[in-house]
């Protein structure tokens, strides 16, 4: 498995070996000892296994939990493809407020390890893709945080013009406006 540390600190990136013939291809998801070679904490305990499907030009995040359920994630696409952004909101970290984006596809394989204290979300570009999140911690609505996706503070560049977000998404607050705690 390749690592590709990225330049916000604490956010990995996985391509694993795909093995391929004419029945198809094999290759490993996760290995424990793998990651934590790359830069996962040997210490994080994989408690619950989230999927989605979305068609292209949905949408979803940017997302995080609150402590003490705050939530470090595996992600990766089964199917199909996704520009993957996560947003640093740990208040002591020097890229504060600075995102980082990561083409994740089936076709490629690679996983993306976001740490606890960044927001994440996500948008599909292709149909019917199958989204795998991997997570260190239970889902526990009392602690949903999040930051609106359109932000103009963080700048992100989803390269699409008008995706398919939730309600509840598009009232998320700004990075000025929230109470990060992290």
């Amino acid at each position: 498995m390749q690592v590709k540390q990225h330049a916000l600190a604490g956010l990995v990136e996985f391509i694993p070996r795909l093995f391929g013939d004419p029945r198809g291809v094999f290759y490993e998801t996760y290995s424990a000892r793998l990651m934590n070679e790359g830069g996962v904490p040997a210490d994080l305990d994989w408690v619950q296994d989230n999927q989605s499907k979305s068609q292209p030009g949905v949408l979803r995040g940017l997302h995080f939990q609150r402590p003490p359920h705050a939530q470090a994630k595996l992600v990766r696409v089964a199917q199909g493809r996704v520009l993957d952004v996560v947003v640093d909101i740990r208040l002591a970290s020097p890229t504060y407020g600075q995102h980082a984006t990561v083409e994740l596809s089936a076709a490629l394989g690679n996983i993306l390890y976001v740490p606890i204290g960044f927001a994440h979300g996500f948008v599909a570009l292709e149909d019917d893709t199958l989204f795998l999140y991997k997570c260190s911690n239970y889902y526990a609505p009392p602690t949903e945080g999040g930051l609106l996706w359109n932000d103009p503070a963080l700048g992100i560049n989803w390269n699409i013009e008008s995706p398919l977000v939730s309600p509840k998404d598009a009232i998320l607050p700004t990075l000025a406006n929230l109470d990060s705690p992290f």
